[in-house]
């Protein structure tokens, strides 16, 4: 009878003790004195990480490479030379996308570079030549926006472009961020969009057609982002790494284009 009682005891110890390890896994971090966990803003804030602070490529901007019929033939010609500038660059430094650029000018296609990382305690997959830049907007953020917004979803890279007319989308390369797609609208986008509540009326500031406060778009903008809210399309959920790759971190020096040479 002892022996039973001691076999139980064992048993109930053991399956305690597995309990534990599933509940806290190697690598886990406990939370704080009153048992919750730490925040991202609080992790961000204290992200030992250093970006250079720039500004997105001329030529990799929309607006400054779309053609449309009411342009001349000059004009069309010169800002497709500069779309296959934006495309030639894309490629070179985040992957071969099919049917935009040449092969030859990267052997690796962005999903080859793709990482997951959870970025505002949120999962996605970029490309890992940005994940820095993201990084250092998301401490930003953390650091200088007062407010308590927290974003439910969040896309990355793509295996399919979505653009149409000869474009290809930013989400392709690995380069570009979405948070919460169904709130923050692009009411120029598709047809649906415009039914959106916050698309029917004129805004008194593109700020008003989105949940996520304007500070968060200060943040990603000062290490290189792009936000679409400026473009005709009004995407105000999307931002794409616009900036230089090589020259995200300090350590790498400052970026070429910052001091006249894009």
């Amino acid at each position: 009878m002892r022996s039973r009682l001691t076999l139980i005891l064992a048993l109930c110890s053991s399956a305690l003790a597995l309990s534990a390890a599933v509940a806290l896994p190697l690598g886990a971090q406990e939370g704080d004195a009153d048992g919750e966990p730490a925040s991202w803003r609080e992790r961000a804030a204290a992200e030992e990480i250093d970006c250079n602070p720039q500004t997105p490529h001329d030529f990799l901007i929309r607006a400054n490479w779309q053609v449309s019929r009411r342009m001349e033939r000059d004009e069309i010609r010169d800002r497709r030379g500069v779309h296959q500038q934006a495309i030639r660059f894309r490629t070179e430094r985040y992957g071969f996308f099919p049917g935009f650029g040449q092969a030859s000018w990267n052997d690796r296609s962005p999903m080859q570079h793709a990482r997951g990382l959870r970025l505002f305690d949120r999962p996605i997959r970029l490309n890992e030549r940005v994940i820095p830049a993201a990084r250092c907007a998301e401490r930003e953020i953390a650091r200088t926006c007062q407010d308590d917004y927290q974003p439910g979803r969040l896309s990355g890279i793509r295996d399919r472009n979505t653009y149409h007319n000869g474009e290809v989308s930013n989400h392709v390369y690995g380069i570009a961020i979405d948070l919460d797609p169904r709130e923050n609208t692009c009411c120029n986008c598709v047809k649906e969009w415009r039914l959106h509540p916050l698309c029917q009326n004129e805004p008194d500031s593109i700020f008003d057609r989105m949940i996520m406060p304007p500070c968060w778009v200060s943040g990603f903008e000062k290490y290189g982002f792009y936000w679409l809210g400026h473009d005709r399309l009004m995407d105000t959920m999307h931002f794409e790494f616009l900036g230089d790759p090589d020259h995200i971190l300090v350590r790498d020096g400052p970026p070429p284009h910052m001091s006249g040479g894009d």
